[in-house]
């Protein structure tokens, strides 16, 4: 392994420059959840270009790429779509112009999270450089719409297209530290029905806005009192959205809806989420629902899920962990930070729904996903691909 890991790191440097150069072709291609099509064409292409011995882009949009045809399956995961760019004048540079400048490839989705495949392709090249004929099957892919609706990319993959991978990896930003979990979610609305009245008489109504007020001011103090597990966290919930309807400015509000964000720590289920929030509504013409998500993909095909994400982790012992550590040591030379991201991945279905086995290792620092002046190191984009290609070795020793 030793002689492989010294040709890896040989071929990462040598394909320094084509990194980059490929992270910046995949920046200036917007990409908005549904809007992929231009950029997954690019990552195509640019899988073709490195030898891959098949790619193609599935139903639902999304990149696979292949390379080997073992029994044994690893999932190398990145998703393509990327939130939008925000205030422009907070950006200190173009976030659409991906400039390779100070060591750096500069824009959005550098970081969230269009490093990782721009890595993950390298890798590929430097697999098939290296006559690469381990009993595995790699599968690189660049999923879609994950913005939108996190894992609904990796439903498709498990359930339309029968693609279950035994190991997974999400180069998610890392800060290129090994992860193994994070928080699940889910997105639930509490619709309130009332009676209208005039507004001169509203003693003759039921104003819907005062019982979704007194249901929000016990859902302020349900988030003090959520589950805490000692390595994800706290569970929390917000209301992140309140609306209200009457038949008029002059009349009561006969309707109100909240709309919660709540995050689950270890231990919590769509099940208890929804419990708790059916015990603070008890009593009152009201229902909390979990919320669905279908949308049209760039290929025209309709797909959704429920807005449940559970929560993951895995566990420190874990085989999947230790193969991580030993990778990480081989390249380093010494122990690698084991931890947790704070938002949620396509890891919410590859292991909460279908408990493949699956760490985190990627470019970038997580606190510049979503933000302005998102900047990933071209050194870290090298270290991924050194990592991945690595991997792929330490697996098929197993």
């Amino acid at each position: 392994m030793e002689k492989e890991i010294s040709k890896i790191k040989e071929l990462a440097e040598k394909y320094r420059d084509y990194t980059a150069s490929n992270l910046s072709k995949l920046v200036q291609h917007k990409s908005l959840s549904l809007q992929e099509k231009d950029v997954q064409y690019e990552l195509k292409r640019q899988m073709e270009e490195a030898g891959f011995d098949e790619v193609k882009i599935d139903g639902l949009g999304n990149v696979i790429g292949r390379i080997g045809n073992g029994k044994k399956v690893l999932a190398i995961d990145g998703h393509m779509d990327t939130v939008d760019l925000g205030n422009l004048e907070n950006w200190d540079f173009d976030p659409l112009g991906g400039e390779i400048k100070d060591g750096y490839v500069h824009g959005r989705g550098s970081v969230d999270q269009k490093g990782g495949p721009a890595a993950f392709v390298t890798s590929g090249r430097i697999l098939k450089e290296m006559g690469f004929d381990k009993d595995l099957t790699i599968y690189f892919v660049g999923s879609a719409i994950e913005e939108d609706c996190d894992g609904l990319c990796w439903k498709y993959i498990v359930e339309e297209l029968g693609i279950k991978p035994d190991y997974a990896i999400s180069t998610e930003p890392t800060n290129l530290n090994i992860y193994r979990g994070h928080r699940g979610r889910m997105e639930m609305r509490v619709t309130f029905k009332g009676v209208s009245s005039h507004g001169s008489a509203p003693e003759r109504g039921k104003n819907a806005i005062y019982m979704a007020s007194k249901v929000a001011l016990e859902i302020e103090k349900l988030n003090e009192r959520l589950k805490h597990d000692d390595f994800l966290g706290k569970g929390t919930i917000t209301i992140s959205e309140f609306v209200s309807k009457s038949p008029s400015l002059c009349a009561v509000a006969d309707y109100a809806h909240i709309h919660l964000d709540r995050r689950l720590t270890w231990g919590e289920t769509k099940e208890s989420a929804v419990k708790e929030i059916q015990d603070i509504i008890k009593g009152m013409n009201a229902k909390v629902e979990v919320l669905e998500y279908m949308e049209e993909a760039f290929t025209g095909l309709k797909y959704g899920m429920e807005k449940y994400y559970p929560t993951w982790k895995i566990e420190e012992n874990h085989e999947i962990v230790k193969m991580a550590v030993s990778t990480f040591k081989k390249m380093y030379n010494h122990e690698p930070k084991i931890d947790k991201w704070t938002f949620s991945t396509n890891g919410v279905t590859i292991n909460g729904y279908y408990g493949i086995p699956i760490i985190g290792f990627g470019p970038g620092n997580e606190v510049l996903a979503h933000a302005p002046n998102e900047k990933v190191p071209i050194q870290h984009l090298v270290d991924a691909s050194v990592f991945y290609a690595a991997f792929a070795y330490e697996l098929s020793a197993q």
